[in-house]
């Protein structure tokens, strides 16, 4: 079996995530922060210092970092925590469903609308594209590091800038972006929203919400925080206003040793490694008569590109490939702006998505073996 669906989540996980996961689940089974006795204690000191290591890695203090299920979940609470009555948002024509769908929900839960900045290849355009939709109404501007569909990374260091120049929020989706590409607080983020379990090679269940604290979000789930038990008013600091119930422990331990494990390696080899693999594969799909490649493939791509055969189904092509032993998602991906964009919301595309893990040799024989469907 060959994996190469790594934008859905990685795998392999590193042998280091796995062990610490293992680890964790045999000697860190009490609940952190929610009693005094030693096991408790040892396990949320270990919790804190895989808080601590996150937020080292996107430029943020240790209490600012708080822990979700996944980066839908981080994309709910910015989005929703953050809106307010008849408000407007501005995202890009590239974004996931979880961003559009919880915008398209406050229209009726809020009476907030949005408005959709047309993304091109040139950057200042992309750029003006969202300042001028930017309207005295606008609370925030919400888009993705990298499209999850075409690998096409947005110019969000700059559109931060923007946002902090127009004084209003940035929530930068950073589920595609993360662990490949440099991302921080430090760049003018507001918030950043991540997937543990893709670029950071963490286990699905884990996933980051990290905020600046520039800005007040409401609560979506209030409960039982460990902290402030006698008041029944949600508390006010963080992590712990967005932790209700007891977290995924175990799973937010082993995220701490894959953004370790990211850390060693370093964002710039992970990137190059993976790119190369993609710049390659591209290239050599483009010379197979009856493939569609789509959004070309640049330095200004993360290291994703979709594809597909003419005459063929995306979802077609991908059970095609994983009878001959390779994982490749086919579909929409969960990206609906992104497949009206390229049109393709009648066939889906069929995703090549590497990993640090993946060797030339495996995307040699995948090029074969779409070379094999596309001759029939």
């Amino acid at each position: 079996m060959v994996y190469l669906d790594n934008a859905a989540t990685t795998y392999p996980k590193p042998p280091s995530v796995i062990g610490k996961n293992s680890f964790a689940l045999v000697n860190y089974g009490a609940n952190p922060g929610r009693s005094g006795h030693k096991l408790s204690m040892e396990t949320a000191e270990t919790v804190y210092k895989a808080r601590q290591l996150c937020g080292d890695f996107f430029g943020a203090k240790t209490e600012n970092v708080c822990f979700m299920l996944n980066c839908t979940e981080a994309l709910n609470t910015a989005i929703k925590g953050i809106a307010e009555k008849n408000c407007h948002f501005v995202c890009s024509d590239l974004e996931h469903n979880a961003v559009l769908r919880p915008l398209t929900a406050l229209n009726k839960t809020y009476g907030a609308d949005f408005s959709v900045a047309r993304v091109t290849d040139n950057d200042e355009e992309t750029l003006m594209n969202f300042n001028r939709l930017i309207n005295s109404r606008t609370k925030a501007v919400v888009c993705t590091s990298a499209s999850n569909v075409t690998g096409k990374i947005l110019p969000y260091k700059r559109i931060a800038a923007l946002c902090k120049k127009r004084g209003i929020c940035f929530i930068l989706d950073a589920a595609q972006g993360a662990g490949v590409l440099p991302i921080s607080l430090n760049d003018g983020i507001n918030i950043i929203c991540a997937a543990g379990h893709k670029g950071l090679y963490g286990p699905m269940g884990t996933g980051l919400m990290i905020t600046d604290g520039k800005y007040r979000l409401n609560t979506l789930i209030e409960g039982g925080t460990g902290s402030a038990s006698t008041d029944p008013v949600q508390p006010e600091f963080l992590p712990d206003r967005f932790e209700s119930g007891t977290i995924n422990t175990a799973g937010v331990i082993a995220l701490g040793e894959g953004v370790k494990f990211v850390t060693e390696k370093t964002i710039s080899a992970v990137y190059e490694h993976e790119w190369r693999l993609c710049n390659y594969a591209y290239g050599e799909l483009r010379k197979i008569r009856g493939v569609i490649l789509y959004g070309g493939f640049s330095r200004k791509n993360a290291p994703l590109f979709s594809f597909n055969i003419r005459g063929k189904g995306s979802e077609q092509t991908a059970a095609l490939l994983s009878d001959r032993g390779f994982c490749l998602r086919g579909g929409f991906h969960c990206a609906y702006l992104a497949h009206k964009k390229l049109g393709t919301l009648n066939t889906g595309t069929v995703r090549f998505a590497p990993s640090v893990f993946t060797e030339k040799r495996e995307v040699k024989a995948f090029i074969s073996a779409v070379r094999k469907i596309a001759a029939g």
